[in-house]
């Protein structure tokens, strides 16, 4: 965003700062082009002044508290930092700078104790619990009801029955980990960026596509280097480990993944360490025994004891299935001379193995998988024929970066409902991953339409190329898109439910349901054709994919299940607990845990584990497998009903997509499904039972 200042700015937000209003574009998208980063500055430190003066309205009222002058006068405060905030929180994940992340570390701590003012305030806590107490005789609707529920829960959850010196410790430990969060991100971001693999010589490359070389030249050029460089992702497996030749590489890029931020500068073992231990600290005062009870007990799991009966059920089965794909892949790799099978050999034979048992090279399908068609006759064209939703592109919109896209998304019956933008591609400055946020909610109440954002990390294609995804990548698209939906849905009242405002171990749910169209033989026919000749994915590859489903789902449950336990393991610590040395706490909680293999590391290990300590899956990863089970049995109910059809569509979107929060989710689920959920279809899905 080349109009980003670097200057310092004054504490009194410039006359021309663009945030202090609402935005004259469409739907209330940000004027990026007029933005800069000292009026994100100004406006967030503005917007908590402002807020603060609305919350001093409502606990200076002589009036008795009532939904109006209570509840709902809370829902319409902080319109400037809500605008600022969304502005500012999408630019540190997506186009970070020096500045910003100065900018990022300043605020970190400010908005912690603004929160803190928000949720602990004793006054403002007596006038939620008033209405509260009187909410099922005050005439209020279903919605309403609820939101005052979620008000005064949050506040008893955030501690609003402490006493001053507990709110005032409290609001201490809520500050130190806001910056210890931030902390951890940048120095996961810079960590990666340092940890990018360099390469000198071309044939060391061997196994990756031509664009793929390419690619790898550009990521070189754009940071001054000769020859190539290998971007890291933010996952421990790196795609280009199932496609290079040389060993010796595979061997560079896989140390070079797992080892980020464990040392120098940007160690994040001592702040991994730290969070947790002042999230146990924080838990123990609010009445919890772990970190974990406390997300839990705002969860749809309920308790530590159901996640650990799903998460336990799963780890002999999938380590047995990752030990016989192990023996398989030692197999494929003796033939090669190799005979002590290492971590960075697993992705490289498994798809060996993959294209001599299924006749499948997933490698080899890139050219099928262009990012626009992908895009535009893949996930667009599915929620067309799904929900009636069209997209058209507005050029003239302008995102935060040339990179960025927009399109404007109509209902069915051409009614707006707000835009949709999409920023691919990997660079300097974005967090590894894929995302998705929100510039503006839907809310009846503030009269808002949804603008929400896509991120993806998929290489940048050289000059000219057209962009190509591989099928993971694919999936992802769809996952992603999964999320953008719910956003754009939402057709709620308060902006405390919209969208994705849901549990976090169901609002993974949507997103994964959404993954089952990229497959679709309606959908994928429109759109995996070949980049050069237009000709469709032959129908046999179609089959042998389907056919190699189950492969690899040892090594990919095993890998899921690691970092499940070890996020579970830092977060149900006690404050007594001695931690010690981050990296052999970390290895203690895989051997207890019954998934330590040397062969499948965690997805994520701790020192670039952002999801827990610089996200918001704090305890709560086994949220994906959790999501999982509703997501597998909800696919078996679109089957069951006939597919991709609008009536499917419709009962998805009405009863669960657009109620966002306002209603229990697995009432919502309930109202789709009509019982709650199996877990038989995901057993079957990921090789756990007998087909």
């Amino acid at each position: 965003m080349s109009s980003m200042s670097a200057e310092p700015a004054p504490a009194v937000p410039s006359a021309d700062n663009p945030l202090l209003a609402e935005s004259p574009l469409p739907f209330g998208l940000p004027p990026f082009g007029d933005i800069t980063l000292e009026h994100c500055r100004e406006a967030v430190l503005a917007g908590m002044a402002e807020q603060r003066a609305e919350l001093g309205a409502i606990t200076g009222s002589t009036e008795p508290p009532t939904f109006a002058n209570t509840v709902e006068a809370l829902e319409r405060s902080g319109a400037l930092l809500r605008r600022a905030g969304a502005v500012f929180g999408n630019l540190s994940s997506s186009l970070s700078t020096p500045r910003l992340r100065e900018i990022e570390r300043e605020l970190a701590p400010l908005e912690a104790a603004h929160a803190d003012a928000l949720r602990l305030d004793p006054v403002l806590f007596a006038r939620v619990d008033a209405v509260h107490e009187a909410r099922h005789d005050a005439g209020l609707d279903p919605e309403a009801v609820r939101l005052v529920e979620r008000h005064h829960l949050d506040r008893v959850l955030a501690g609003a029955r402490l006493d001053d010196a507990g709110r005032a410790r409290l609001s201490e430990m809520n500050r130190e980990l806001s910056e210890l969060s931030t902390q951890f991100g940048q120095n996961l971001q810079l960590a990666t960026e340092a940890a990018a693999v360099r390469v000198a010589d071309a044939a060391e490359l061997d196994g990756l596509s031509d664009e793929e070389v390419a690619a790898a030249a550009r990521a070189a050029a754009d940071r001054g280097l000769d020859g190539y460089v290998l971007p890291l992702l933010l996952p421990t497996g790196q795609p280009v480990l199932a496609k290079l030749r040389d060993r010796e590489l595979r061997r560079r890029v896989f140390e070079a993944s797992v080892t980020r931020a464990s040392s120098g500068e940007h160690d994040n073992g001592p702040v991994a360490g730290r969070i947790a231990r002042v999230r146990a600290e924080r838990a123990r005062l609010l009445g919890f025994a772990t970190h974990a009870d406390l997300v839990l007990a705002d969860q749809t799991a309920g308790s530590t004891a159901a996640v650990d009966a799903m998460l336990s059920s799963m780890v002999g089965p999938s380590t047995a299935n990752a030990r016989a794909e192990a023996e398989v892949l030692a197999e494929a790799a003796a033939r090669d001379g190799v005979t002590d099978l290492a971590p960075w050999d697993w992705a490289f034979y498994s798809e060996r193995v993959r294209a001599e048992r299924y006749a499948v090279d997933t490698a080899a399908l890139r050219p099928w998988f262009e990012l626009d068609r992908v895009l535009v006759d893949g996930v667009f064209r599915a929620a067309e024929l799904l929900y009636g939703f069209t997209f058209s592109p507005r050029p003239d919109l302008a995102g935060y970066h040339p990179d960025v896209r927009v399109w404007e998304v109509s209902g069915p019956d051409g009614e707006a409902v707000g835009l949709y933008l999409g920023d691919f591609t990997a660079r300097e400055g974005k967090r590894g991953g894929a995302w998705m946020s929100s510039f503006v909610t839907q809310s009846r109440l503030l009269g808002t339409r949804p603008v929400v954002v896509n991120n993806l990390n998929v290489a940048r294609a050289p000059e000219g190329r057209p962009t190509l995804l591989t099928l993971d990548e694919v999936d992802t698209l769809f996952h992603e898109f999964g999320h953008a939906l719910h956003g754009l849905s939402s057709a709620v009242t308060y902006p405390r439910f919209a969208g994705t405002a849901v549990p976090r171990d169901f609002v993974e749910f949507p997103s994964q349901v959404n993954e089952m169209w990229a497959l679709w033989p309606q959908v994928l026919s429109g759109y995996a054709r070949h980049v050069e000749t237009g000709e469709p994915l032959p129908s046999a590859v179609v089959e042998a994919l389907d056919a190699a489903r189950l492969w690899g789902e040892g090594f990919a449950t095993l890998e899921y299940l690691a970092a499940t336990l070890l996020d579970q393991a830092w977060h149900r610590i006690t404050p007594e607990t001695e931690i010690g040395d981050p990296a052999e706490f970390e290895r203690r909680a895989l051997a207890d845990a019954g998934v330590a293999d040397d062969l499948v590391p965690p997805r994520y290990r701790t020192t670039y584990f952002q999801h827990v300590f610089a996200g918001g899956y704090a305890a709560g990863y086994y949220s994906y497998i959790w999501s999982e089970v509703l997501d597998a049995d909800t696919v078996e109910w679109f089957r069951e009903n006939g597919g991709l059809r609008r009536e499917n569509g419709d009962v998805f979107r009405e009863r669960l997509l657009s109620r966002g929060g306002a209603v229990d989710p697995l009432e919502a689920f309930r109202a789709v499904r009509g019982r709650d959920a199996d877990p038989a279809p995901l057993l079957r899905r990921r090789g756990l039972t007998p087909a």
